[in-house]
């Protein structure tokens, strides 16, 4: 079935501010939701929402109705989206990318990773994590950080997508590391990416849709919690993340946007955490945080 993006055409901060009005609407239901810039001079923006052919009708409807106070007269426009592998054709020709001692890199690009560097191989595929977001680049920066700072004797990636995070603490050290996504397909393929970086042991994957799942009881507590998710969801589970996290602990969240960075940190720190350094990249923000 082919994919449609509906969207709408605006200034810079329109489309800010109709981005956060869809994450309200659309984000937990696991919609993608997007701004770009279209003409810089002009000051043309876009903000769209990807989904399902079949969906157009109610989404569009909910569209209209959000945008409908603020916005009466915007237009919902759409475009249908090509049958293509885009996490493939995205990333065809990319160079690796560098986060601290760390190189994300494709197979392709083996021979790239100079001496003293910490590689991690990841193709294209189905799952989020290839490094060249500044999200995934800002948490692995921030996990050397961590690890060499701090005794971690456990981890717990927490959303894995293609598992790069998992992996990058398990090579950084011997610890054991519960990699956990809601998304089988996730899990699989980070399986597939432990194997393809020479992980014989040390990570264990799980597909868990919540904190109620045994694994999280079975290998915790832990010293580093690293979740690269959305900025919602990490403040929804505060509670419960930090129930997880060992005495002395250390966490690593990430896929919150720079507008979004207070009410993260609101959270946990109404959870009993501290923070202590924040990662700016392209936008996005990785902030470390501890008990207090």
């Amino acid at each position: 079935m082919s994919e449609i993006r509906l969207f709408i055409t605006t200034t810079e901060r329109n489309a800010e501010a109709i981005l956060n009005l869809m994450t309200d609407v659309f984000e937990e239901e696991g919609y993608a939701i997007a701004t770009m810039e279209i003409d810089e001079k002009a000051d043309r923006w876009e903000a769209s929402v990807y989904l399902m052919a079949d969906e157009e009708e109610e989404v569009r409807e909910r569209f209209a109705a959000l945008l409908k106070d603020d916005f009466p007269d915007a237009v919902i426009e759409r475009e249908e989206i090509p049958d293509v592998d885009w996490i493939a054709k995205s990333l065809e020709g990319l160079q690796p990318v560098r986060a601290g001692r760390f190189v994300v890199h494709g197979s392709h690009d083996r021979d790239t990773v100079r001496a003293g560097e910490i590689a991690i191989e990841i193709d294209a595929g189905q799952a989020f994590g290839t490094g060249h977001h500044g999200t995934t680049a800002g948490c692995l920066e921030m996990i050397e950080s961590v690890m060499r700072a701090k005794t971690i004797r456990s981890a717990l990636d927490l959303g894995t997508g293609s598992g790069v995070l998992a992996i990058a603490a398990r090579k950084l050290a011997p610890i054991p590391v519960l990699a956990t996504d809601i998304d089988p397909i996730a899990t699989k393929v980070a399986r597939e990416n432990v194997r393809n970086n020479k992980i014989a042991s040390g990570i264990t994957l799980e597909t868990a849709p919540g904190f109620h799942h045994t694994a999280f009881r079975r290998h915790g507590p832990f010293d580093l919690i690293i979740a690269n998710i959305l900025a919602r969801p990490l403040m929804r589970m505060a509670p419960q993340l930090v129930a997880h996290l060992a005495p002395g602990g250390h966490v690593i969240l990430s896929g919150i946007l720079a507008n979004q960075r207070w009410k993260v940190l609101s959270a946990y720190n109404g959870a009993g955490l501290r923070h202590v350094r924040t990662i700016w990249r392209n936008g996005w923000v990785t902030i470390h945080l501890d008990r207090a």
